[in-house]
Order: structure tokens, then C-alpha cells, then sequence
């Protein structure tokens, strides 16, 4: 693909501005015609002739588990265009027309296994294209469920995951983040099924659509990264929370959810009161069914969650500080390619931590910045030490899924860069910085180099001595932890590491265990060495109840202990917590883990996955497909 060209700069500055929006500041142009902006992930060739509004118009068919129907792309071509090129993954495409249904030109090119194949439509001087076309029954971004998949196990279930780059198996638009499109949409379910999407609800209840079915409608009037649009639909109820928050899940999750939940609003007040305002109407929720891949998923105006961080004490919730803040750092600003994906998560790490700060206190807030140190640590040394350049913030992915990026690189080693940064210029001025660099890239693609000239202008202003403390260069380009790193703060956790201390000499169980937060139990767990045996660790959990807890992170780490110990009354609790829930965060690396122990774990990795594997989604498949492959 070919660099985004500086001469294109008016012509895509343009074709960023919807109908009847204001045109964005000059960033916008600096950003695509910088070096660094170039989407090896994309087929696209905005320069030439870029999407700017998306309309669909499709059926969602759980018999034949695909999505079929039309998308209407409205496209900016600069002068003397004669084609426009998308992303597609083995999508079946019916035909292309114009607005008037005149037939266009078209061809699918040669597939890549990581970034599909290109979809080329002759534009004939159109600017509106019209693809009838649909998703393969393994589109990638879409999970089919049956009942007995769901929590209610009454209806089936669909929902999607399109970051990074799988949004392209169900919708054929440009699927790069610096792409920014406005969107709408008219889904077609089940009369019995209620659908959702991430954008404004024009139709809540639904309409009656002519021999059977109800179609939902949506829009999202703001441009977003493509992998931004998402979808749900199921048996699904709503419960507000506040006057602009509210949770949707299946009926049987629907009361826990809610009560897990509660202080949403209170958390969009104490982000706004740090970075600005919440720029996107409504923030809604939804709680997935256990298939669902990830923790958190930021689509605008309704995050999608696992219902792993429903723990009965709201000790979780920090995983919805965290996708709130994407609201700011990731949808709002947001990295224009994978290489980048440290500025969507470590940003949005950093402000987690705020927000945390702001609504729990101090100490809690240190818990969370202490725990993601210590595995920032573990993921260092699984890339190979600190000399890798699997460490560095800003990545080369050249022939790489982008999935790959997304490590506690992004998000620790990110959000440790800016807590540095406070600490140096001191938290009001860093505040000031932050608040305003949301403001003037708001609704505009970011690039690091583009990030280091904005932070050279605004904070840095030509103090010499501020950019040599700073190390600014340093922490984006190079591997490793740069000196200058704030250390983490330890007073958070003291209590529990003179207990792991206790512990070891005595062999005696913490008593105060029950009394602790997740965090510190988290602590205390995490910090016991890999080779207790087995006696030790009977008396753990007899004394701690660790296989019965209802905590999934209590759980995940009490699991991983115990397959490092080679112990084998936890292998029921492990089998039944693996084909439970499809969480990648938990699943790939007690499977990892299983493979290490060779002879003992491998024909229990196999097993449960040969068990596990139909019921989760892609994004987890693909990562233990890999893990296993071979062993």
C-alpha cells in the first residue's frame, strides 16, 4: 500500500467532513499524509478515494448464521478517481451499482490470510456505491450462538467483535482506524429477538417487517474508526442507571448486571470533571453471554462486557472505568494504524486510573497501577526481555495480524509513560496537557509522531531540560523500561506482602484473606511461588475456599497456581471454568499454561479444548489454535 500522499492533504481534510458537520482542524491533514499513518492493515488508498458514510441494510439469518443485504458507501473521490478500494474478507459479493442501480465494475484480488483480499469497484463517476453482498457462516467478527450458549438459553444469540481488523467480514468499507465514517443502519431479526448496535437507537421497540421479522434502526452521526461499529441481538431488556447510562443483557443477567453497575454515572461525571466533556449522548452497556471474547469492548454509546466482571462487590469495575475512558483516548482520538494502538490503551489506562482514583480513592487506584507493573513485567520477559522489540510502544507488525500488538506493551508500559510524564511536570499542568489534546485531535486519527510533536508544542515548549528528563524518544521508539520510570507504588499493598512473607515462614493461611479486596487477594496469590506442591496447596484452598470462589479473577489465578503445581483436584473447576466463559484474557493463558506441563497438561489442554472450543469466539480460537498447534 502506498504512503498517504502530502499533496492529497485538501482533498482528504474534505472528505473527513460530513454533510452539515464542521470542518476538523488542519491535524486532521497532517495526520493522513504523515509517514506513520500508513495502514499496512488496509487495502485502502484514501488519497484516491475514501468511504465516508456507511449505510446497511441486512438480515441477520441464524439458520444460515450469516449476514445478508446491502451497504451503501457514500465516497470522496479526489479528481480524475476512477476507483475505490476496500477491505473484505470472504465476504460474497452479489453485485455493485450506483445510486441509480446501474451495474459498476468489480473485483475481489488475492487473498491475504491476515488482511483478506481487496475489493476494487470501477466508480464510473459515482459517489455512492451500492453492494448487495453477504458474510460467510465464519465471518470472523460475528459469534452465532444457540440457546443453551446464552444465560437465559431461551433464544439464540449474535453478536460481533470487530477490532482489530474483522469488522471487514461482515461489512465491505475501508476497515483502517484513520478511516473515520459516519454510519447508519437497518437490521433485520426475529420478531422474538431484540437488536442493538453502537450507535443512536432510532427504533427501540422495532418495526414490523412484512412477512415476518422486526427491523431495529440506528445511526451514528459522529465518524469513527470502521471496527467501531458493533452489533447484538438477542433476548435482550434494559435497565437504566441514570439519566444517560443504562445496562441491556439477556433477562437472566439482566438484575446482577444492573446491581454491579450502579455507580456508571458517577463514573461519567468524574471523567468529565478531568478530561472534558462526554461527547457521545448516551453511555449504555451490554452484558454479552460467557462467549464474548474480551473484558470490555469501547463501541460508542455502548460498551460491550463480559459478564466475568460481574463479581457481586463491584470490585471489577475498574474494567468499566477503563472502557469509559476509551470514550475519550481511543473513539474520540484514535491511533490511525495498529503499529499505534498504544495511544488508544495507554492512554485509556492512564485515565482508568483517574477515574478510579476519583471515585474510590487513592489506594485502590495504587492496588490496580501496582498489579498491571507486575504483569507488564511478566509480558516483558514473555517477549523476550527487555532488549525485544516486541517492547517498544510504537510497533513494526509488517506481515503480522495486528491481534498481535495488543499486549500489556500498549496498555501498561503506555500508562507507566504517562504517569511519568505527570510526575515530571507535576499532575495540574499534565492535566491541562491531556484536556487539551483531546480537544484538538477530538474525532481525528493520531500517530506517534504526530502525539510527539503535539506534546513538544504544548508541554515541552522549548524547555531543553524538560525534554531530557522527559525521554520522550526514548519510551516510544525504543524496547524496554526507559530510567526514568515513576516506580510503581508498593504502600498500596503492604499489608498483603508482609502476609506472603507470613505465610511462607509460618505455612500458615492469611486469616485476614476473607476480609481483603480483590486486589489484594489478587496480590497475596500472584506473589506465592510456582512450585507450593500439592500439600500446600490443599491446605489453600480447604483454608481459602479458592476453587468455590465467584470471583473469575480470584479464580484465574488460583488456576494458574495450581497448573503449575501439577494439581490434579483442580482439573473439574478448571474444566468447567474453561467451557463456561470464552474471555481470551483467561482462556489462552490456562491453556499456555496446561502445554507447558507437557505429559500432564497437554492431554488435559486437549481435552477440555476439543470440548470448550465451539463456544468461543474467533479472536480466543485463533490465539489457542495457535498455542496448542504442534504440542
Amino acid at each position: 500500500m502506498p504512503l498517504l500522499l502530502a499533496g492529497a492533504a485538501s482533498f482528504i481534510l474534505a472528505a473527513c467532513t460530513p454533510a452539515g458537520k464542521t470542518a476538523p482542524n488542519a491535524g486532521t491533514a497532517a495526520v493522513l499524509s504523515a509517514p506513520d499513518a500508513r495502514d499496512i492493515h488496509s487495502y485502502a488508498r484514501p488519497e484516491v478515494a475514501r468511504v465516508t458514510h456507511v449505510a446497511l441494510d441486512l438480515r441477520a439469518d441464524f439458520a444460515a448464521k450469516r449476514m445478508a443485504g446491502t451497504a451503501a458507501l457514500d465516497v470522496a473521490a479526489s479528481p480524475g478517481a476512477t476507483e475505490i478500494v476496500l477491505d473484505s474478507k470472504g465476504l460474497e459479493i452479489a453485485s455493485v451499482t450506483d445510486r441509480a442501480g446501474r451495474p459498476l465494475q468489480w473485483a475481489v484480488g488475492a487473498n491475504d490470510p491476515n488482511i483478506g483480499a481487496p475489493l476494487t469497484v470501477q466508480l464510473n463517476g459515482a459517489n455512492r456505491i451500492v453492494i448487495t453482498y453477504k458474510s460467510a457462516p465464519d465471518a470472523a467478527a460475528l459469534q452465532w450462538l444457540a440457546p443453551e450458549q446464552t444465560a437465559g438459553k431461551k433464544l439464540p444469540f449474535l453478536f460481533s467483535q470487530g477490532q482489530a481488523i474483522l469488522n471487514r467480514t461482515w461489512i465491505p468499507t475501508q476497515d483502517s482506524p484513520g478511516i473515520r465514517q459516519t454510519w447508519e443502519a437497518r437490521i433485520v431479526v426475529p420478531e422474538n429477538m431484540v437488536a442493538v448496535m453502537s450507535g443512536e437507537r432510532l427504533t427501540p421497540r422495532g418495526e414490523a417487517v412484512a412477512g415476518g421479522g422486526k427491523a431495529y434502526r440506528f445511526r451514528m452521526d459522529k465518524a469513527v474508526a470502521p471496527y467501531l461499529i458493533a452489533i447484538a441481538a438477542g433476548d435482550i431488556a434494559f435497565q437504566p442507571l441514570g439519566p444517560r447510562t443504562g445496562v441491556y443483557a439477556e433477562p437472566a443477567t439482566l438484575k446482577a448486571a444492573a446491581d454491579e453497575l450502579v455507580d456508571t454515572e458517577k463514573m461519567v461525571e468524574a471523567a468529565e470533571s478531568l478530561y472534558g466533556p462526554y461527547r457521545w449522548g448516551r453511555y449504555d452497556m451490554i452484558v454479552l453471554p460467557p462467549a464474548f471474547p474480551f473484558g470490555g469492548m469501547e463501541n460508542p454509546t455502548l460498551t460491550f462486557l463480559t459478564p466475568t466482571m460481574i463479581a457481586g462487590d463491584r470490585s471489577l469495575v475498574s474494567l468499566i472505568a477503563h472502557e469509559l475512558a476509551h470514550s475519550w483516548s481511543g473513539n474520540l482520538v484514535t491511533n490511525a494504524q495498529w503499529a499505534d494502538f498504544w495511544l488508544n490503551e495507554g492512554f485509556t489506562t492512564y485515565f482508568e486510573s483517574r477515574i478510579m482514583e476519583a471515585l474510590y480513592g487513592k489506594q485502590r487506584a495504587d492496588q490496580n497501577i501496582a498489579l498491571g507493573w507486575d504483569s507488564l513485567q511478566d509480558t516483558i520477559q514473555g517477549a523476550g526481555g527487555p532488549a525485544s522489540p516486541n517492547t517498544r510502544l510504537h510497533l513494526d507488525l509488517t506481515g503480522r495480524d495486528p491481534d498481535d500488538g495488543m499486549s500489556d506493551i500498549a496498555y501498561e508500559k503506555g500508562a507507566a509513560f504517562l504517569r511519568t510524564i505527570e510526575n515530571t511536570v507535576g499532575r495540574q499542568r499534565f492535566d491541562a496537557w491531556l484536556r487539551s489534546y483531546f480537544d484538538r485531535h477530538a474525532f481525528q486519527p493520531i500517530t506517534a509522531s504526530l502525539f510527539l510533536q503535539d506534546i513538544r508544542a504544548n508541554l515541552v515548549r522549548g524547555d531543553a531540560a524538560l525534554e531530557g528528563k522527559l525521554m520522550l524518544d526514548e519510551w516510544v521508539y525504543q524496547p524496554g523500561i526507559p530510567a526514568n520510570v515513576i516506580a510503581p507504588p508498593t504502600a498500596a499493598f503492604a499489608a498483603v506482602d508482609a502476609a506472603v512473607k507470613a505465610y511462607m515462614a509460618s505455612g500458615q493461611p492469611p486469616k485476614t484473606f476473607s476480609n481483603w479486596n480483590t486486589q489484594e487477594r489478587l496480590r497475596f496469590l500472584d506473589a506465592l511461588p510456582r512450585d507450593l506442591g500439592s500439600g500446600k496447596l490443599e491446605e489453600l484452598n480447604d483454608a481459602l475456599t479458592l476453587s468455590e470462589s465467584g470471583n473469575s479473577e480470584i479464580l484465574f489465578a488460583w488456576l494458574q497456581l495450581a497448573i503449575a503445581n501439577r494439581y490434579d483436584p483442580v482439573v473439574p473447576v478448571l474444566e468447567n471454568f474453561l467451557t463456561s466463559m470464552g474471555r481470551r484474557k483467561f482462556v489462552a493463558p490456562l491453556f499456555a499454561a496446561l502445554a507447558r506441563q507437557g505429559e500432564w497438561g497437554l492431554p488435559i489442554a486437549r481435552r477440555i479444548y476439543a470440548k470448550a472450543r465451539p463456544g468461543y469466539h474467533s479472536v480466543t480460537s485463533g490465539t489457542v489454535d495457535e498455542t496448542l498447534k504442534g504440542s
